[in-house]
């Protein structure tokens, strides 16, 4: 159910502002800060003084029950001489026999039912001890029932005025960290039974969204409605939210964060449940929020049958292996059951990391699948070419590319030779070898782009629509998707590295919008895709709500426990800049050239249909821009992408550093060189 008061993610988050309390409310606030300023005092008391106390205390104890059992016994309340006597008996007797069964060695916030067993026996210790001694001095008539209720009294005052003193120091500990718990089911209660135990948290109230549990209380706490989370925070002065829906639906938990969002306090999660039931991890392991859970979705199950069919029992080749899509593309296809899966990166780091983090998996599954790592260029054919006759390669993901815009853009033909060539050279190698299934992976900026990775990434496209129109044996198929969480180069990673230096947060627009989608949730659509793949498919994932980015910073800020500093709010934490877009970077992205899509057997998988260059054409127009390539002709390379991708319109000049140096010209730093912004994505 989604909380009242919810604010959409595509809104800018609202400003929370104290409420002005009630009389009432300010004097419960100022005696609650009476009554934590005792018990700072108390826990701050040095050892001695403690000790000096609970002496005092255990002296009144049995001053106390000898005249009470007087007067239970002869019906007189007269501190005679007797009482006297027996009362300061039962002291000289009490206080070493205390000392010597640890009573005054224990910190009684922290006991437990030992206290109850120690209280019984030392009691009992005393009170045998002075009906003894009373006996034998003839100080009392009927020392025998005089010892039976001295012996109850002692105990109840003894034992439970530690207990009430326990209750009272460990209620909200100045140690400890006051806590809302958000979630009042089972998981809440066990998570609340932990902290009580604990030396960390201290819970202080529950928020739920089921009506039918406001008002109830769980170990003590009450429950309140969402409605009330802002008077809560400033009666209780919390300093944190945690979650306790473990199982709840991704939606759900997505429209909570939401919610919290709004407010300046940090939001921690338990562990979800699974990994409780399985014993990864405890319920109090507390751990912060991620925001991929503010922007991810609903999953839908996989098709098992999609899953396997480019993969069970086949040869299978990964480009670009050690990348954010390249490496989560390996672990889904190893858990797959391929006979043999082949990681090929240019990188030597990225290769070694991928490889030893597969190997550890591998062990883990049923099966054992060879793992081979091989370092290499899609630059080079031949050596594309060779690898995949030698390992009889009959499935390729091709990952490899340079996917960040400002960098390409600032290195022209590097982006050209690794997207362009990279993959004709791949592509070539695949039909001459005889792969079955050719993937390649794109990206929603190859639409309509105005950067030069775009128009790579697009030309890329139209070199597979093209072989594939040869009628080749190979099944070429694209699949094109927007950003991925936690991608290198992805805001969200960056963000939360500029929250934690304390500041600023760079947002290139405030309107500036992107999808998201999860890395594993990608691969697994990409999976998928490849097993529907006829020849030429352009598959287009289904990437939900576009995110204004803007808006993303503020929630990461708050989810954090910080207040957004500006001038509404001078004396806030984290400030938010706006630096102007960067060169060939747009407001929005698209995920479609036209409308000519039709679905598939997947609901977030479709195939669109986009006109594409001849063969001959497109041999022509790559022959030059190799040419204009080896020439390091900047000018004649912008010209050939121009006519090679119809949509490209590029809104910069160009950006190559190295011509920029060569030719003396000054970047185009402007921040203005974008179309105008659609309303219909706010």
């Amino acid at each position: 159910m989604r909380p009242h008061g919810t604010p959409p993610l595509g809104r800018a988050c609202r400003t929370w502002k104290p409420s002005v309390l009630s009389k009432k409310e300010r004097e419960e606030g100022r005696a609650a800060r009476v009554v934590q300023s005792i018990r700072i005092r108390l826990l701050t008391l040095p050892r001695q003084a403690k000790q000096a106390s609970m002496i005092a205390y255990d002296a009144a104890c049995y001053w106390a029950s000898a005249v009470v059992s007087y007067w239970t016994v002869f019906g007189t309340l007269e501190f005679t001489a007797t009482v006297a006597m027996i009362s300061a008996i039962a002291i000289l007797i009490a206080v070493p026999t205390h000392w010597f069964f640890g009573l005054y060695a224990s910190i009684v916030r922290y006991t437990g039912l030992m206290l109850l067993v120690v209280g019984v026996r030392t009691t009992f210790v005393v009170t045998a001890l002075l009906m003894t001694i009373s006996s034998l001095i003839n100080l009392s008539s009927a020392p025998f029932r005089v010892g039976i209720v001295f012996w109850a009294f002692s105990l109840i005052l003894v034992v439970g005025g530690r207990v009430a003193a326990r209750m009272f120091l460990s209620r909200r500990n100045a140690n400890r960290e006051p806590v809302i718990i958000y979630g009042a089911g089972e998981a809440g209660a066990q998570l609340i039974a932990s902290l009580i135990g604990g030396d960390d948290y201290l819970p202080v109230a529950l928020v739920d969204d089921d009506p039918k549990l406001h008002g109830q209380r769980i170990y003590e706490l009450k429950v309140y409605s969402s409605e009330q989370l802002e008077r809560i925070l400033e009666t209780t002065a919390a300093t944190r939210i945690l979650l306790a829906i473990p199982s709840a639906s991704r939606r759900r938990r997505r429209h909570v964060l939401e919610f919290l969002s709004g407010f300046p306090i940090r939001v921690q999660t338990m562990p979800e449940i699974g990994d409780i039931v399985t014993g990864k991890a405890r319920v109090d392991d507390i751990r912060d929020v991620d925001v991929e859970e503010l922007l991810s979705r609903e999953p839908v199950p996989p098709n098992p049958e999609l899953l396997g069919d480019s993969i069970v029992d086949k040869n299978v080749l990964v480009t670009g292996a050690g990348g954010s899509i390249g490496s989560e593309l390996c672990r889904q296809i190893l858990v797959l059951n391929p006979a043999r899966l082949i990681l090929f990166d240019i990188s030597e780091a990225s290769l070694y990391r991928i490889g030893r983090e597969l190997e550890k998996l591998a062990r883990k599954l049923d099966h054992s699948p060879e793992i081979v790592s091989l370092l290499g260029s899609v630059h080079h054919e031949s050596r594309i070419l060779e690898i995949m006759r030698a390992f009889d390669i009959q499935t390729v993901y091709h990952a490899a590319a340079y996917k960040h815009v400002p960098i390409v853009e600032q290195n022209l033909f590097e982006g050209i030779h690794n997207n362009v060539f990279g993959t004709l050279h791949t592509v070539r190698a695949a039909i001459e070898s005889g792969v079955e299934t050719f993937v390649l992976i794109s990206t929603d900026k190859a639409v309509n782009p105005t950067s030069v990775m775009g128009a790579t990434k697009r030309l890329s496209e139209e070199i597979l629509q093209s072989y594939d129109s040869r009628n080749t044996e190979t099944r070429l198929c694209m699949v094109r998707f927007g950003n991925v969480l936690e991608s290198s180069g992805s805001v969200v990673p960056l963000f939360r590295e500029q929250i934690r230096s304390g500041g600023p947060v760079t947002v290139t627009h405030r309107d500036i919008v992107r999808y998201f989608m999860t890395i594993p949730e990608a691969a697994q659509l990409v999976v998928q895709a490849a097993a529907m793949a006829k020849g030429g498919d352009l598959f287009v994932l289904e990437m939900g709500k576009p995110v204004r980015i803007d808006t993303l910073a503020r929630s990461m800020v708050n989810l954090m426990g910080l207040t957004i500093q500006d001038d509404d709010n001078p004396d806030g934490d984290i400030e938010i800049q706006y630096i102007g877009l960067r060169p060939a970077e747009k407001l929005y992205e698209e995920l479609l050239i036209g409308a000519n899509v039709s679905g598939t057997e997947h609901p977030r998988i479709m195939r669109a249909d986009e006109a594409f260059l001849s063969f001959d054409e497109l041999d022509s127009l790559l022959g030059d821009l190799l040419d204009a390539s080896h020439e390091l002709d900047h000018d004649r390379a912008r010209d050939i992408l121009l006519r090679a991708v119809k949509e490209y319109s590029p809104t910069n000049g160009i950006d190559d550093l190295v011509w920029l140096k060569k030719t003396g010209t000054e970047a185009d730093t402007s921040s203005d060189r974008v179309v105008d912004f659609p309303k219909k994505l706010i």
